[in-house]
């Protein structure tokens, strides 16, 4: 993200969009907050309330700044984590559901799926005895789900 103008706003990934830079600080705390509480029931006039702004102006802001609404944001914090109970295997679906703040296997399930290519299921079933070797940062990078429906790793340039 850059600076920009004197005006004091911060330009996204796109020079259209421009955030105030008090409006980026107070989005910053919101998003802080669902990676800390993700598994709480969060919706969007709770976090605009932490942000000290309207449900509206909170969810335009911030897909502005960040580029992707604050429930598809919440989402992927939670199938993140939801990946890692998965892994584990001592949990149901239905527990890591209800652990990551889902009230909802259904639609768990089918964001689950979308995200990351695998039914909860499957996912929790494949070996991931492969994986217990990579460091926890270089297997977060390859293990975030991507959130513009495709399934798969990072891409490099």
């Amino acid at each position: 993200m850059t600076v920009s103008d004197r005006a004091g706003t911060v330009a996204g990934v796109s020079q259209v969009s421009r955030v105030p830079l008090p409006d980026l600080v107070r989005l910053r705390q919101a998003r802080d907050r669902m990676d800390r509480d993700y598994a709480q029931p969060l919706d969007v006039p709770a976090l605009a309330r932490t942000a000290l702004m309207s449900p509206g102006h909170f969810s335009r802001s911030f897909r502005a700044a960040f580029g992707e609404t604050p429930y598809g944001y919440l989402m992927t914090r939670r199938i993140e984590r939801a990946k890692a109970l998965l892994r584990r295997g001592d949990l149901s679906v239905t527990d890591v559901c209800m652990a990551v703040g889902c009230t909802s296997l259904g639609s768990f399930s089918s964001r689950f799926t979308q995200l990351v290519g695998e039914t909860p299921s499957a996912y929790r079933a494949r070996d991931h005895e492969p994986d217990a070797a990579v460091p926890a940062c270089v297997a977060k990078v390859y293990t975030r789900p991507i959130r513009n429906g495709e399934a798969g790793g990072p891409t490099g340039p």
